[in-house]
């Protein structure tokens, strides 16, 4: 049998802004043989976050990519040969792939969670995936809405966004959305069922996020900063929670930006900012797959991806992240 190629794309230079061209190199290997207690992994999909920026800037929450490896990414992919009792030859396995074509998976520090029948590869990465685990969690744990309150999510035409604001309707709240666009905003309110929408590129959001939630701002869930946290604040009712999942908006500066002006209104209002790792909740994730898969199931809870073809259009489809060219959980489909 003729040896796996295994296509990569590694990082060969740290980003100062965005990530450009330079920073990355498609490079080849043979694909890796797995050992006792090792599986190897055909990748399907692959997940473009915001985070993966951070990874390879600097050490972060997690230590930051080293040069010449592989990029590290979420993803989801097919046991194709295992060696481990852990995994089964043609099961659907998701964790940290890389950007690449085949990865290893183990019990230890490649350890790689078997989807459940049933759950499809684009789900599996997407909306039962990081992105919908941290929509979870940081809009049920850290905003805690209650029914009858006004919830706003910015970013909310993408990955975690589209599902925070699912997810606060289904609890009984009222949800306005900050996306960039009249398509994305037309989108959240007449196919995700969204209050109102506003639309960051075309409007004045104070003006227009003062219209649209006229009793003010009870949790709002953060997924962009700068100027449009700073507009938020300046609504908040007493007592409101602000839950801080990322700040999209400032990360291709190459320095820091200007911190939040209005954090004054905290104080004023008893408001509390909080921000969030999704990774500290893992041992609850099965908790909250099992509630979105019900949700899906009855058609309360709907998931979109915008997959683009081919590993080699990885590095451009991840600078769309930060130009809102994607709608919904943006995607590499490998083969």
């Amino acid at each position: 049998m003729a040896s796996r190629i295994n296509r990569k794309i590694v990082l060969v230079k740290r980003p100062t802004g965005e990530v450009t061209p330079d920073c990355l190199e498609l490079a080849s290997e043979p694909a890796p043989e797995p050992k006792e207690g090792e599986a190897l992994v055909r990748n399907l999909y692959l997940s473009l976050d915001p985070t993966q920026q951070g990874w390879m800037k600097y050490d972060s929450y997690m230590p930051a990519i080293p040069l010449g490896e592989v990029v590290r990414s979420g993803g989801v992919g097919e046991v194709i040969e295992s060696r481990s009792p852990l995994y089964t030859k043609g099961q659907l396995v998701s964790g940290l792939v890389g950007w690449q074509e085949y990865a290893l998976a183990d019990g230890g520090g490649r350890r790689m969670q078997v989807v459940p029948p049933g759950i499809s590869a684009e789900d599996a990465v997407s909306v039962f995936g990081i992105t919908g685990l941290t929509a979870y969690f940081g809009l049920l744990d850290v905003g805690k809405p209650k029914a009858g309150e006004t919830v706003v999510v910015s970013g909310a035409a993408g990955a975690t966004g589209s599902v925070v604001g699912q997810i606060a309707k289904i609890v009984g709240c009222r949800v306005v959305g900050i996306a960039g666009g009249p398509e994305k905003c037309r989108w959240l309110v007449s196919e995700l069922g969204f209050d109102a929408a506003v639309d960051y590129k075309r409007e004045d959001v104070g003006q227009a996020l003062a219209a649209a939630c006229p009793k003010g701002v009870d949790v709002y869930f953060d997924n962009v900063g700068g100027e449009i946290l700073d507009a938020v604040l300046l609504q908040i009712n007493r007592g409101a929670r602000i839950s801080l999942c990322g700040a999209i908006s400032t990360y291709t500066h190459e320095t820091p930006p200007p911190g939040p002006r209005h954090l004054i209104q905290l104080v004023v209002k008893h408001g509390h900012m909080e921000g969030f790792l999704v990774l500290d909740y893992a041992a609850r994730f099965p908790e909250a797959i099992a509630a979105m898969v019900k949700w899906k199931a009855e058609g309360k809870l709907r998931s979109k991806v915008d997959v683009v073809d081919g590993l080699e259009n990885t590095p451009a489809a991840y600078r769309r992240l930060f130009t809102g060219g994607n709608v919904g959980k943006l995607l590499v489909r490998v083969g």
